[in-house]
């Protein structure tokens, strides 16, 4: 007991001691989170002014542009910050919206993944029924519900977190508040604290990864039904974007 303090903020890991090299981690940083900007702030600019992308399919990968520039926008400029004015501190309220919207965004990223691997599945599988179904307000319905997912998963587990005292110093041997490295120095032991959320989002992950890979499974089976070639090509193509979405958020 008498080794428990009060935490009032965090030290991150920093890149680097050498000046120099700290301003270049900023610029790289920078670079990549500009491009990741301008790429998200495209994709949304145009999925809203062209008329001829206001389909189920692009809106539902507005709403994953979205996202990614949120996700990205958590960690990525108070380390630019951090390194600009050589510093590695954190605030206790700032470490505890960095894992709040760590995870919110990535419940809502595993969310609209699956519902795009469905929205893909009812095009091809089921092409009749297909603007019955995914019709506007369905599609509203669903992106509500991806991001608000994400709330009540990311306020539990966040406030699991940070209930429990921090007693093995504020050092994170990471540039952000990564959870892991935040149970390392609770005063609890970590290791079962680091499994059970550990298990909950590989539970999550592996459950929307499974619907995806069989939502896939028929779409390849309907697609191979198709006697053209023609109508084979263009089947597979409308649910290219999302596969590679999905590469991309596996790789």
């Amino acid at each position: 007991m008498s080794n428990r303090t009060t935490v009032t903020d965090f030290l991150l890991l920093g890149f680097s001691e050498v000046r120099e090299l700290q301003i270049l981690h900023s610029v790289v940083f920078l670079g990549i989170y500009l491009a990741a900007l301008v790429g998200n702030l495209l994709v949304t600019i145009l999925v809203v002014v062209d008329h001829h992308l206001h389909t189920p399919m692009y809106f539902f990968l507005m709403n994953l542009s979205i996202q990614d520039l949120g996700s990205i926008s958590v960690t990525v400029p108070k380390s630019m910050d951090n390194s600009l004015l050589n510093t590695r501190s954190i605030s206790y309220s700032g470490c505890v919206a960095q894992v709040f919207l760590f995870i919110f965004f990535a419940v809502v990223d595993f969310a609209f993944l699956t519902i795009m691997a469905y929205d893909r599945y009812i095009a091809i599988c089921q092409p009749l029924h297909y603007e019955t179904i995914m019709n506007r307000g369905a599609c509203v319905q669903m992106a509500a519900s991806a991001w608000i997912s994400g709330i009540p998963v990311s306020t539990m587990q966040t406030g699991n977190i940070f209930a429990l005292p921090f007693c093995g110093g504020n050092k994170v041997d990471q540039f952000f508040c990564e959870i892991p490295q935040l149970l390392k120095i609770t005063c609890n032991d970590s290791y079962l604290s680091e499994v059970v959320i550990t298990s909950f989002f590989f539970f999550l992950g592996l459950s929307c990864f499974a619907f995806i890979i069989v939502s896939y499974v028929q779409i390849f089976k309907a697609v191979l039904r198709i006697p053209s070639e023609q109508g084979r090509h263009k089947a597979f193509s409308t649910g290219f974007p999302h596969l590679i979405v999905v590469s991309l958020f596996v790789l």
